[in-house]
């Protein structure tokens, strides 16, 4: 209602109401917009012709007075009703479409090769008016007819009138439509979240079916023929013919004894870009007298290794997608031709003219061979597992195994000289707590044995516990092994033993003094474990037997 229908202070009855001359505009404002796409509804503000609307003079006072207005009733409440905006379905709906991938089977008829095919499809539900549209995406060169099979319309459920609405679909159903079942596979996420939120359980989603047909028609890589290359072969094989590259260089050649080198010479030929290789024979060299090392041929560089077969000898032009060109052979850089390395040291003055001219990037000096290792020296297989390190190598160093060298005086000097220690174990389960050993480090040979102490009535077996061996660090390599020493064992120290896991508590007098005559060998904090502890025992002036069996704490 506008709020001028009354200027001159008249009742409002008819006769005393007048019209403003001066106003121009009758039309009604705006109530529906639209914001990037989404319909957005207002709220008129104006009446006709630009006047201010009655409601939007009212406080919000007498809003709530004449709005929330409620008789009285026996029992109060601080309950406040809640209203919310009606917004039409065409606006909350709008633009919100549900998707389902299908397909559907057709027959085909008088056709020796298939009997149906499978014809992908993509279901769209449009919540704004429950209409549906069904497009079957477009394949290239198919020659059948894609594209929109249904425009967008509401699907007749049955015969009574009724249609298809979002609450009837669901994956693994057969929806018909005009006499075709399109089997629904899958949903987009939207779609699944939509019906979920509606309390529309969904079944599980199914596999697209492969189409027979296009499973016996696909294309055989290893059959396919590659387009013939618009390189001119006359233009190279005229302006490049009798022109070869020449390159000093070192075949480092490997067996399991030795390690040499030998002076060969690579030739390549820029006519058909193939590759020769010769050796550098020299009088009463001992070698074989045929000098060809690999016959003139391509040598491919890079391989496609994903259709290219191990067992296949010869390579075709089809299994290679890259062959060595003059821009890989680089002075002063080893080279793989073959399974076989090849070190470039030097060149003709044609290569190196030639390089100036095509490659200027490329440095083509004369570099100095590498230095190989003495013939003498053998390559050493990794260790095998049986044995200690010293007899695996024997078996490597001569054909009859012989003992292995030992320090004779070392072994002489120390005979039947033990370092002894009590350990206990450290291990998590309450089974071992109690456990006591004795570590016996033998100095002839740098080996460790151990002997576990008998317990009454502990259930476990006493005795020998770990028969002399060498026992390497944690962290130390079957290459590099660093097995333990005197110096290692200090009072508290834990010694991992085979993933066995040994605290040392006490020691023999012996140790001590033994360890004091070579102090400059051993660190001061080991030193100082043992007198401190060593030192503490002769205070308490508790005997320590030769025989171990009765030290320090160990009782």
């Amino acid at each position: 209602m506008s709020s001028q229908w009354n200027n001159h202070g008249f009742p409002f009855l008819p006769g005393y109401t007048f019209r403003d001359i001066t106003q121009s505009a009758f039309h009604r404002s705006q109530t529906l917009s639209y914001k990037n796409g989404y319909a957005l509804p207002l709220r008129p503000s104006v009446g006709i012709g630009q006047e201010p609307l009655l409601s939007e003079q009212l406080t919000q006072q007498h809003i709530n007075e004449l709005s929330f207005e409620r008789p009285d009733i026996a029992y109060a409440t601080n309950d406040q009703p809640q209203y919310e905006d009606f917004i039409p379905a065409h606006v909350a709906l709008d633009k919100k479409i549900l998707r389902f991938h299908a397909y559907f089977l057709e027959e085909i008829l008088y056709s020796p090769e298939e009997e149906y095919r499978v014809r992908p499809v993509m279901i769209y539900y449009y919540l704004e008016d429950d209409t549906m549209c069904i497009i079957e995406p477009t394949v290239v060169n198919s020659g059948i007819p894609q594209g929109k099979r249904l425009k967008r319309q509401r699907f007749p459920n049955n015969e009574r009138g009724e249609h298809y609405l979002w609450k009837d679909l669901n994956l693994g159903m057969d929806l018909e439509v005009y006499g075709v079942k399109y089997h629904i596979t899958q949903c987009d996420p939207f779609t699944k979240e939509f019906m979920e939120s509606e309390g529309i359980v969904l079944n599980e989603p199914e596999p697209m079916p492969e189409d027979p047909y296009s499973r016996r028609n696909k294309p055989n890589l290893e059959l396919s023929h590659t387009t013939a290359s618009t390189f001119d072969k006359l233009y190279q094989f005229i302006h490049m013919d009798r022109k070869v590259l020449r390159f000093y260089a070192s075949w480092f050649k490997f067996d399991a004894v030795y390690r040499d080198n030998w002076p060969v010479v690579i030739y390549y030929y820029l006519v058909d870009d193939t590759v020769e290789i010769r050796e550098v024979h020299e009088r009463n060299n001992g070698r074989d007298p045929f000098p060809l090392v690999m016959r003139r041929q391509r040598i491919p560089k890079k391989l496609k290794s994903e259709i290219f077969p191990s067992c296949v000898m010869e390579v075709s032009k089809e299994h290679v997608d890259e062959y060595y060109s003059p821009k890989d052979l680089q002075l002063g850089q080893t080279v793989r031709l073959l399974s076989h390395h090849f070190f470039l040291h030097n060149c003709d003055g044609f290569t190196k003219d030639y390089y100036k001219e095509n490659y200027p990037d490329m440095d083509m000096k004369a570099v100095e061979i590498p230095k190989t290792e003495d013939k003498k020296k053998k390559e050493i297989p990794p260790y095998n597992g049986f044995g200690s390190l010293e007899d695996s190598l024997q078996n490597c160093l001569s054909l009859i195994p012989e003992p292995p060298k030992v320090n004779v005086v070392k072994r002489i000097e120390n005979d039947h000289k033990v370092l002894r220690y009590t350990a206990q174990l450290d291990s998590p389960y309450s089974k071992d707590e109690g456990r006591r050993f004795i570590l016996s480090y033998h100095l002839s040979n740098d080996m460790i044995s151990i002997f576990e102490k008998p317990m009454r009535n502990s259930g476990i077996i006493a005795g020998k516990f770990l028969e002399k061996t060498r026992i390497p660090k944690p962290g130390s390599t079957v290459d590099n092994p660093e097995f333990y020493s005197p110096a290692d064992f200090a009072i508290g120290a834990t010694v991992d033993v085979f993933s066995h896991r040994f605290v040392l508590t006490n020691a023999d007098h012996y140790v001590l003094k033994y360890l004091e005559s070579i102090s400059s060998q051993i660190p001061s904090q080991t030193l100082d474990s043992l007198r401190q502890k060593l030192g503490v025992e002769m205070a308490r002036n508790k005997p320590v037997e030769e025989n171990g069996e009765e030290m320090g704490s160990a009782s």
